[in-house]
């Protein structure tokens, strides 16, 4: 995390927590989350307005993490904003030299994949799991013909449990409430 988030954190530990306010899409995209566009709906039926701020989508990437309750968040100086997430927590991109990046510019290695019912390719990593991007299938499938990824077959339900993750923050914050 960025100096300035740490100190932020530190001057002011009892900020509370913000939900609903962000997502992240399938394609690795973040987008801003107001309240008439979250009395919308969840974020698969009103996802708001793309964040097409370089420098802002850097201090979110940077400052992007989890609890160990698997809920994503990004820091936020010393507040929380927890990520409404359409997929996964991470969005993988094939780099020309076939190494792995994500949505957030970080490196990873792969440790397996994972194909669902949709034909969905996802890749588990020492960073965390997350969902290929689809412009990369195509060059995925050549590893997988040429045996070098063997993708394990999974149903999309399973995967917020089985990689620990939870795709909606608010609505398990509002379970809690109620």
């Amino acid at each position: 995390m960025d100096d300035l988030v740490l100190q932020a954190m530190a001057k002011w530990p009892n900020v509370p927590d913000c939900y609903g306010w962000l997502g992240l899409d399938a394609r690795g995209d973040w987008y801003m989350r107001d309240d008439q566009v979250q009395a919308l709906g969840t974020f698969t039926q009103s996802k708001g307005s793309r964040l097409a701020h370089e420098k802002l989508i850097d201090f979110i990437g940077r400052n992007y993490t989890n609890d160990k309750q698997g809920l994503w968040f990004f820091q936020n100086g010393p507040q929380r904003v927890y990520v409404e997430l359409e997929a996964t927590p991470f969005v993988w991109r094939l780099q020309p030299d076939s190494s792995i990046q994500s949505h957030t510019g970080s490196s990873a290695r792969m440790q397996r994949c994972i194909v669902d019912e949709y034909g969905r390719l996802y890749l588990d990593t020492e960073q965390g799991f997350g969902l290929l991007h689809t412009q990369d299938v195509v060059h995925a499938a050549d590893f997988i013909e040429t045996g070098l990824w063997v993708p394990q077959v999974m149903p999309t339900s399973e995967l917020p449990k089985r990689f620990g993750y939870v795709r909606s923050p608010q609505q398990t914050q509002r379970k809690e409430q109620a």
